[in-house]
């Protein structure tokens, strides 16, 4: 229970990482509210659990639905042209409503001038939480390691420009785990910045062999040139600012970006973060072999 039993708002509840945060929190005894662009599309294993409708634009809604909450959990918006615009109403909607402390899932390096351009917005983001005048504290997540099998192609090659440099790609159960812990005790980490990563940092070349050893499969990766790496994925038809991010995640790998190792997640959970191959194995057993 909160100390004031008031209940602690979750976002971003219908996406893997929010649902995990979800899950973990409806085991305990805190009370939660649930804000979501479609209530229907919240998990039934969250029981009975308030569920509010409010899209992070619709600054009314949010407003009313996060009266009387005191701690909010603000898993990014979907990647989109208008993010920081629905991020910077979301904050605005929680300081009209009275939030003290807010709980953000950042990006790692998140810089103004970081080459990963949707890391540069998390940076934004982050310093107009500052403004705002909240308790803040900062989840900056590594690439997520459970995706990772999502960026071999059909014909078991990882096409993109990011040489040999490293990525601590983190899993989203140690994250999640994380973040329970922050939220159950925020006031012990206010104005805390946390990097959470992966055990070790791992080349793309690296990654594709463990993928190919635990899946039984051939996987390898080619280092595109940055013209190779634009040409492959024009055939998606996305947006300009769409294809600058997923080539400069790649690119940020290569200038070493995304390379350094914490311990926070250890340290935030009590257990050692997991390895690449314990993610693999993990959803396999699962069902989710990303194949």
């Amino acid at each position: 229970m909160t100390p004031n039993g008031r209940p602690i708002a979750l976002t971003g509840v219908t996406g893997n990482l929010g649902g995990r945060i979800a899950d973990r929190l409806a085991a305990t005894d805190v009370p939660l509210r649930v804000l979501a662009r479609d209530p229907a599309r919240v998990s039934p294993r969250l029981g009975l659990v308030d569920v509010r409708r409010a899209a992070f634009g619709d600054t009314q809604a949010v407003t009313a639905a996060l009266d009387g909450v005191d701690t909010v959990l603000m898993v990014s918006a979907a990647e989109s042209a208008d993010r920081l615009e629905q991020h910077r109403s979301f904050v605005d909607a929680a300081a009209a409503a009275g939030v003290r402390h807010l709980v953000y899932v950042s990006f790692f390096g998140a810089a103004p001038d970081a080459t990963f351009t949707l890391a540069r917005d998390h940076y934004v983001t982050e310093q107009y939480l500052r403004a705002a005048g909240f308790a803040v504290t900062f989840l900056r997540d590594n690439l997520y390691a459970d995706f990772l099998t999502g960026l071999v192609g059909e014909d078991g090659v990882i096409r993109g420009p990011a040489g040999e440099g490293r990525v601590a790609a983190v899993a989203q159960d140690d994250i999640a785990d994380a973040a329970t812990t922050v939220l159950l005790d925020p006031a012990a980490h206010a104005g805390a910045t946390y990097a959470l990563t992966g055990p070790a940092a791992l080349t793309l070349s690296e990654i594709a062999d463990t993928i190919g050893r635990v899946q039984g499969r051939r996987v390898r990766y080619h280092d595109e040139t940055l013209a190779e790496a634009y040409g492959s994925r024009a055939g998606y038809g996305a947006p300009p600012w769409q294809l600058d991010a997923w080539v400069s995640t790649y690119t940020a790998i290569a200038a070493g970006e995304l390379a350094g190792v914490s311990d926070d997640v250890e340290r935030l959970t009590g257990h050692p973060a997991t390895t690449l191959e314990e993610v693999l194995a993990r959803a396999a057993a699962a069902g989710r072999g990303g194949r």
